[in-house]
């Protein structure tokens, strides 16, 4: 099978301002936690040719197996792991890749993820999965069809931000078992009341599942933690977040190291970065997308420093 035409169109979000915010130097070494298609990885290789290295990491098989296709110009220079990014200290420490240049997290579901049939995206119908990994056990369906209430409620308010989650999950106890994306979708429509602007009323429930069925929040505020410790001095991090939750984890996390006398990061942008007017009318799924970028002013940390 030719995976490189099997895969969803891609576009890489922010490509030349995540490039330029890494400042990718011939011969670097750079880390892409949220490998996906391959789209940054791909520009990361080309820029930091000759020399360059790349260790890129997906929770997602498939996605280790497409971007595999698509970098194949430079498999000698690549390292893929099939892992969570939550796990990424121990993954550097494995194939003693530390410490380096820069680091990318883009945090935004993928084309492959939206079309991989696991619930992502209520554009089409498929079972309650929302796994970005097919060896998680607690999935969508579970969390919908077993949980009291009270807890929904505040799932879908926590993760979501979203002001009718007391209205939603009482509907969802009501209609259970609910099976399928457009299942919900419709029951939640009806729970709100019909549509109200141009966003659909399941989009911040979709995104509370999907944050707690990954655990997304807690796995990020840890892999960042790891990652600054992970870049050598000089060394960039650079995070594409998509909605507010994730921002806030970033931006908070940045400003706290780059903050006192024992700061060890350097605000690279102090405004975040936004796509253009342009980008957006060519790909308008990088609407919400924040670019936050952070430099190490520090050498790596001890725990690296030892081998």
């Amino acid at each position: 099978m030719n995976l490189t035409m099997s895969a969803p169109t891609h576009i890489p979000v922010l490509l030349e301002e995540t490039i330029e915010a890494l400042d990718v130097q011939p011969g670097g070494r750079y880390i892409d936690c949220t490998l996906g298609a391959g789209g940054h990885a791909a520009a990361i290789l080309e820029h930091s040719s000759p020399g360059g290295q790349l260790l890129g990491i997906d929770a997602d098989p498939r996605a280790i197996k497409i971007a595999r296709a698509r970098l194949e110009a430079y498999s000698s220079s690549t390292l893929l792991i099939n892992q969570n990014f939550a796990n990424l200290q121990a993954i550097c420490n494995k194939y003693d890749f530390f410490p380096v240049h820069g680091i990318l997290f883009d945090l935004g579901l993928s084309s492959l993820q939206l079309e991989n049939g696991r619930g992502f995206s209520f554009q089409h119908d498929a079972p309650l999965d929302m796994r970005l990994s097919p060896r998680q056990e607690i999935t969508a369906a579970i969390i919908i069809n077993a949980s009291p209430e009270s807890q929904l409620a505040h799932l879908i308010r926590a993760y979501g931000e979203e002001r009718y989650s007391q209205q939603i999950a009482h509907q969802i106890v009501q209609q259970r078992p609910i099976i399928t994306t457009l299942q919900l979708a419709q029951m939640i429509e009806e729970a709100v009341g019909g549509r109200r602007g141009r966003i659909h009323p399941a989009t911040k429930t979709f995104q509370a599942l999907r944050v707690a069925v990954n655990q997304e929040l807690e796995h990020l505020q840890s892999a960042l933690k790891q990652a600054i410790d992970l870049l050598g001095f000089g060394g960039r991090l650079v995070v594409i977040s998509y909605h507010s939750l994730e921002d806030r984890i970033v931006k908070r996390l940045m400003h706290q190291e780059a903050s006192g006398e024992e700061a060890c990061l350097r605000l690279v942008n102090k405004k975040v970065i936004t796509p253009s007017l342009a980008e957006v009318q060519f790909n308008p799924r990088s609407r919400s997308a924040k670019l936050r970028a952070a430099e190490r002013i520090t050498g790596p940390g001890e725990q690296f420093l030892s081998g």
